[in-house]
């Protein structure tokens, strides 16, 4: 029994020995708890302030259709004057797939509509009516005293759509003794244009798909 407790007792000590030895003794000063050749891993804030960098900055791809559209020319323009409505809407379609953006619009412009050869402004009715007769003695006929508005008592001696008519007129009624003038008269008309925006000017060619006669083009505003 004695012998048998005495055992127990030194097998008990040789256990917290070697428990002691191997849990209790710190790692040797120098030494590494990394296999050797494997880097010690180590926290941000353990790092020297040194030793921390700024990390590289992230670019952001560019993406291909802008790469694209860098090597394309962005071009504004105006075609026009168009005569009609319908010139203008056979414009759009032709155009059509070839352009961004495209708007349509309409202006108002002077036209010529002929040439008037007239008696400067009398001071009064009679003495409009006192011209008209010195006319007729002259054997010159086709004229009328203007009633109203702002040529009132003027004597209009023809309109004429041709210049070199209008001059023989003029020339003839000063032939004759008359004070006779002439003027170019003009009338209000709409005109229509079409605006574009072209993504690639460096390929686009208008002219290749409208062939109406008196349509140009300019630079414009985009929109």
């Amino acid at each position: 029994m004695f012998l048998r407790l005495l055992f127990v007792l030194l097998s008990a000590l040789n256990i917290a020995v070697g428990a002691w030895l191997l849990l209790g003794q710190p790692y040797p000063r120098g030494g590494s708890p990394t296999d050797p050749g494997v880097p010690e891993l180590r926290l941000l804030s353990e790092l020297p302030q040194s030793a921390s960098a700024p990390l590289p900055p992230i670019v952001s791809p560019v993406p291909a259709t802008a790469a694209a559209a860098g090597v394309a020319q962005r071009a504004c323009l105006s075609l026009g004057p168009f005569a009609t409505p319908q010139d203008l809407r056979n414009a759009r379609q032709a155009l059509a797939p070839e352009v961004t953006r495209m708007r349509s619009r309409q202006e108002q412009t002077s036209q010529a509509s002929g040439w008037w050869v007239y008696l400067p402004p009398a001071a009064s009715r009679a003495q409009a009516l006192q011209q008209v007769r010195e006319l007729s003695a002259h054997h010159i006929s086709d004229y009328f005293v203007v009633s109203s508005g702002d040529q009132s008592n003027t004597i209009s001696l023809g309109v004429f759509k041709d210049p070199a008519n209008a001059r023989k007129r003029r020339d003839e009624i000063v032939a004759a003794g008359f004070p006779a003038r002439m003027s170019e008269r003009s009338e209000s008309v709409p005109e229509y244009w079409l605006d574009l925006v072209v993504a690639d000017s460096a390929h686009f060619d208008w002219r290749r798909r409208i062939r109406t006669a008196g349509v140009g083009s300019h630079s414009a505003g985009c929109f």
